[in-house]
């Protein structure tokens, strides 16, 4: 079972950036995708970002250009660098890691962008 933990949200003014954390339990150098998802108030998770084992990334059009996921294999960490945020942003953001068919979840990280 991969433990996951997410750190680095916080409160941000429109217009600022942050960067978050998901530390695995173990080597994630194997795991197929490592993602990051949302769910504001009121509303369904949604996906965010992906980054697959061989590097490649995608992205939600609502993040597309300024958002950017990253894998560091010997940290057993992903990041998640938020840029020009904006207050539809704020959300619970949570961190996951799929091996096949088996998935595993963070308990998510509190983003909230207000002015």
């Amino acid at each position: 079972q991969v433990q996951l933990v997410e750190s680095g949200g916080g409160l941000v003014q429109p217009g600022g950036s942050l960067r978050l954390s998901c530390a695995a339990s173990e080597n994630i150098f194997s795991i197929d995708r490592m993602a990051w998802y949302r769910q504001a108030p009121g509303k369904q998770r949604e996906w965010v970002a992906s980054v697959f084992s061989g590097g490649s990334t995608n992205y939600a059009d609502s993040v597309k250009g300024r958002f950017t996921i990253s894998r560091d294999n010997a940290k057993n960490t992903v990041y998640l660098r938020m840029n020009s945020l904006n207050p539809e942003d704020t959300a619970v953001y949570s961190c996951s890691a799929h091996r096949g068919f088996l998935h595993y979840w963070g308990q998510g990280t509190q983003v909230t962008v207000s002015s």
